[in-house]
């Protein structure tokens, strides 16, 4: 492989969203490093836009708006590119691209360049009905004859994917997920925290507001506990009407802050928990966040990760999805544990964005080299 290794990254729109946040930042780190990395864009907008860094971004022109039908616009302008621009490797930053990534390998079959995806959710996805998760696990046998290479977030989604996709241990990597830019999390450290006496019933939330945050557990959660908890959800999206309507019903709506998108930092310092209810997730972000800032969690049991995540109860309690009631214990619980906020913060100092761009970049190297050398085997790869 002769000049800079060539990558391309779908991306919807600059829509706030930890895949597309995450993707975006990676971008930067291997363009800092000499990598030739274009973000395939499907639409500007988005709140995103101003802080999104600067790097070469592929856009079209809408012949109408495409957000509607965004999934079916960007497996066109990927083709498009693909077919025009000669790259090394397709780097999928989540779940929602995965049918992306298919499409263009039944399309351009042995031409289609190496295609590697992160996986950002939980793929055994017990929050759907038996004949949705057997369809589910029909749509991972898909993937796992068009795929190249599958990422895992931390050590316990190794088993996950295995299981889950049938793919050999070679078509796996373990790379953490890097949630943190080294700037943010030097932040992140910089934020003071109370020390000694109780913790205030002040909670944190952080996500898009959509059904898989299941935020209407959280609301119901809240709703249990004593009159003087505090709740502020930061984030934007289609369910806000919903909560508002649900926290007026449940008489919470003077207890509760949501501000929408915008910076989480003063948030996470005012906080004396974070909360995570949603129904499914990978390794979620907030919580990486959470830590570096020295925040205990009440969470869910939402993915195979949370276990290690919260250092199996060293840094909060974790209970069944969609039970608001056990969520409500959880939420006064983790306030009573001991609670080491140093220990927290370096427990998270793994998922630094560095560290992750450098392996990344040797993986995508490795499957580039491969399809050179059709001998050699894809997935040998840092794990």
């Amino acid at each position: 492989m002769n000049g800079p290794l060539r990558i391309a990254v779908p991306i919807h729109s600059f829509e706030p969203g930890g895949v597309e946040r995450v993707a975006l930042n990676l971008c930067a780190a291997w363009a800092a490093g000499g990598v030739a990395v274009t973000v395939v864009l499907g639409r500007e907008d988005g709140a995103m836009a101003a802080t999104a860094p600067k790097l070469d971004y592929a856009l079209e022109h809408e012949p109408v708006p495409t957000a509607r039908f965004e999934t079916l616009w960007m497996m066109w302008r990927l083709y498009r590119h693909l077919r025009h621009n000669p790259t090394d490797v397709v780097f999928a930053g989540g779940n929602t691209y995965a049918v992306v990534a298919v499409v263009m390998k039944m399309l351009l079959g042995r031409r289609c360049p190496p295609l590697a995806i992160k996986i950002s959710n939980d793929l055994y996805r017990m929050n759907l009905p038996a004949p949705a998760r057997w369809c589910y696990r029909r749509w991972l046998a898909v993937q796992r004859r068009f795929i190249d290479h599958f990422v895992g977030m931390a050590e316990p989604m190794r088993a996950e994917i295995a299981e889950c996709t049938g793919v050999a241990d070679d078509r796996i990597s373990i790379i953490e997920d890097p949630a943190l830019a080294e700037g943010q999390y030097q932040a992140l450290l910089a934020l003071p925290r109370p020390s000694g006496g109780p913790r205030a019933l002040q909670y944190l939330a952080i996500g898009r507001l959509s059904g898989q945050k299941n935020f209407a557990n959280l609301l119901s959660a809240f709703a249990l506990l004593p009159a003087d908890a505090r709740l502020t959800i930061v984030g934007e999206g289609p369910d806000r009407g919903k909560l508002e309507r649900l926290a007026n019903e449940l008489g919470i709506a003077g207890r509760l802050a949501m501000p929408g998108h915008t910076d989480p930092a003063p948030y996470l310092a005012a906080a004396s928990a974070l909360v995570l209810s949603s129904d499914y997730e990978g390794v979620p972000a907030v919580v990486i966040e959470a830590l570096a800032a020295g925040l205990p969690i009440a969470g869910t049991d939402c993915s195979v990760s949370m276990g290690s995540l919260l250092g199996y109860g060293q840094y909060g309690k974790l209970v069944p999805t969609r039970s608001p009631e056990r969520l409500a214990e959880a939420m006064e619980a983790v306030l009573a544990i001991p609670f080491d906020p140093a220990a927290a913060r370096a427990s998270v100092a793994k998922f630094r964005i560095a560290a992750a761009a450098t392996r990344y970049r040797a993986l995508f190297a490795a499957l580039a080299m491969a399809r050179v050398q059709p001998s050699s085997a894809p997935g040998h790869s840092p794990r």
